[in-house]
């Protein structure tokens, strides 16, 4: 895609995603506990991971939608590019949050690559008592190739 200006793209910081909530299903947490090498639980005190799952889970638009919120698709070859995890309070299995967000940066680079964006948001899984429990940061890079 070509690139989309970059003054534009700034005007997308501090857009709010619609959110959602999202349950810490125990089958899941076993799934991932025993998928990541952790000790697999269906119930107790859930494996800081929920955080960064519980996020993408609540997101409240898809990885499309989100990507052509900055003029890019899939098929332009975005790239995953950090991820940030704080577990502000214990999470349990079976609880379910309140997820909350948006986009907090946007800047441009340019590479041996070319040229590249990367956005970074912010979302927050917020427990039935209105406190954050956990914080999951992360920044998607996408390629701009006229």
């Amino acid at each position: 895609a070509v690139p989309v200006a970059l003054e534009e793209l700034e005007k997308l910081i501090g857009t709010s995603f619609p959110g959602g909530r999202y349950t810490i299903e125990p089958y899941r947490h076993w799934l991932m506990t025993d998928a990541v090498g952790d000790t697999p639980t269906s119930s107790g005190p859930a494996n800081p991971m929920e955080i960064y799952h519980g996020a993408m889970g609540g997101l409240g638009i898809t990885l499309d939608e989100l990507f052509a919120l900055v003029g890019s698709s899939a098929a332009d070859g975005p790239m995953f590019g950090e991820a940030e995890i704080e577990q502000v309070l214990p999470l349990r299995v079976g609880d379910t949050y309140d997820v909350r967000g948006g986009i907090t940066g946007i800047v441009r680079k340019e590479g041996k690559s070319g040229v590249f964006d990367i956005l970074t948001f912010k979302l927050e899984l917020v427990n039935e008592a209105g406190e954050i429990a956990g914080i999951s940061t992360n920044s998607f890079v996408f390629p701009r190739r006229d």
